[in-house]
């Protein structure tokens, strides 16, 4: 018999997409008033793998992902999802999105992305929101699955979670360290 126990807290990270970079700062001011501080952020990629979003939100499109300073219960993703929802709903113009913003979380062994869609891979968890098993931590790295997007199988982005799984690490090892400056 398995015995419940409660799962070790997560590094959120957000990822924001748009044609419009200027957006990127209110957008964040956005999530950090809502999540706290960030405490890092990757570069720029391409967003280049689907034009599926380009009628929406024009092109060419960027992607840039954000790791947050406090860590969070595992379960709390779909209310992130929902914030983030509304968060998107604000910079909306005529119905039409100019920024995506991409909730999930990194744990030691895995990065699950939340979604409103359902699939074949994706778990139920609540309030509309499935949880998307997105990469594997194994042997040192993150490998792929089969229905992984795209953009999230770059080297790069690999990269920027490799540098977050630290910090969890290092966060989980001295709880302080996610604790957000007292000002």
């Amino acid at each position: 018999m398995s015995t419940p126990s409660p799962p070790s807290p997560a590094k959120l990270v957000i990822g924001i997409f748009t044609a419009d970079k200027s957006l990127a700062e209110p957008v964040v001011g956005d999530l950090t008033a809502r999540f706290g501080p960030v405490d890092m952020m990757s570069p720029w990629y391409s967003f280049h793998h689907t034009d599926y979003y380009e009628p929406e939100m024009g092109g060419p499109l960027f992607r840039r992902l954000f790791a947050f300073t406090e860590l969070i219960p595992q379960d709390s993703l779909p209310e992130i999802k929902l914030a983030a929802n509304a968060i998107e709903a604000t910079y909306a113009k005529e119905s039409r999105r100019a920024v995506n913003i991409d909730p999930g979380f990194l744990v030691m062994e895995r990065f699950i992305l939340a979604t409103g869609k359902n699939f074949t891979h994706r778990v139920y968890l609540a309030r509309g929101i499935y949880a998307d098993l997105t990469l594997l931590y194994t042997k040192g790295k993150f490998t792929t699955l089969p229905w992984t997007y795209p953009d999230y199988a770059e080297p790069e982005i690999h990269h920027f979670l490799l540098a977050v799984r630290k910090k969890l690490a290092a966060c989980l090892k001295d709880p302080a360290l996610c604790m957000p400056a007292q000002t």
